[in-house]
């Protein structure tokens, strides 16, 4: 049994998992806004919670929006979240007066639908998640490539690829720079983008909605987002040819894309045949937990 921690900046996740990937306890707060010492007392409260109920200590592993980073210790690119430029990990360690394990949630994501998700026995596997921002993690052989500085997969901070002239700057991101991926293709970048071009001011998932209604503008605008999402994953692809790739995030639940985004991103792929496939997440809003879970490896394994 290991529990595994998904840490956001609105909720807080927490879950006890076996070694059969069966949940035995699950339980949501609500993460404390701006307050870093009372999201770790909530963390620790809530760890302590789930281990009075199975009378046991476990091994506990996080996944953070952000990474710690090798050079200082302290938590990096977490923008508007409480835990920016803390030491988060060394903070629990001292709280719960033993050792975790923390890593970025996009590879907690791709760690999850690689032991036994959607892409389990992939040798190769690209996970992204098209949420609020636009993350992305690495697995090779079922185990997290996490980088010499901690960002391997953070394909959302490139620049836009092949570029057309009316989506030159771009948006400004929230790390400062403008036209990055993210700004395009995340759940928000769909709505901002949408913004932009209509005035309308609308959700990602109304957009999707009113495209699948027949509305001109949201599908123009849903359309422009796929072919943004191809030339983007093409880069990924290019670089990394990974054998699955799968979404997560809120976006990864308009099917559409599943179809439509293989379709348009051979045209930018250096190959003469794309055999990379794109997929759902099995555990949707469960793969971080369980892939923070799933930094401790069951028993038997290296």
């Amino acid at each position: 049994m290991r529990i595994g921690v998904d840490v956001g900046g609105t909720k807080i996740e927490a879950a006890a998992l076996g070694d059969d990937g069966e949940i035995a306890i699950r339980r949501r707060i609500a993460t404390p806004s701006g307050d870093y010492d009372a999201a770790c007392d909530a963390i620790v409260e809530l760890i302590r919670d789930i281990e009075g109920e199975l009378d046991r200590q476990c091994p506990l592993g996080f996944g953070i929006p952000g990474t710690i980073s090798p050079a200082t210790g302290r938590v990096k690119n977490a923008y508007n979240s409480p835990f920016q430029g803390q030491f988060f990990d060394r903070d629990l360690e001292q709280r719960l007066g033993r050792k975790v394990r923390m890593m970025n949630d996009a590879n907690c994501f791709a760690l999850s639908e690689s032991v036994d998700g959607n892409a389990v026995g992939a040798a190769s596997v690209f996970g992204v998640i098209l949420g609020t921002g636009c993350g992305g993690g690495l697995t090779i052989g079922g185990q997290v490539i996490a980088g010499a500085n901690a960002i391997a997969g953070e394909w959302g901070h490139n620049p836009l690829p092949w570029p057309r002239d009316d989506e030159r700057p771009g948006l400004e991101c929230t790390c400062g720079k403008q036209g990055c991926i993210e700004t395009f293709i995340s759940g928000s970048g769909l709505s901002r983008q949408h913004e932009a071009a209509t005035g309308e001011t609308l959700a990602a998932h109304e957009i999707a909605e009113c495209a699948a209604a027949g509305d001109a503008a949201a599908e123009a605008s849903l359309g422009r987002y796929e072919d943004r999402l191809a030339r983007a994953l093409a880069t990924v692809i290019n670089l990394f040819d990974p054998e699955i790739v799968v979404f997560g995030g809120g976006m990864s639940n308009v099917e559409r894309l599943y179809d439509n985004v293989p379709a348009m991103w051979s045209q930018w792929v250096f190959s003469d045949r794309v055999e990379t496939r794109l997929t759902p997440p099995k555990y949707g809003d469960s793969s971080g937990v369980r892939g923070a879970a799933w930094l401790w490896p069951r028993e038997g394994e290296a």
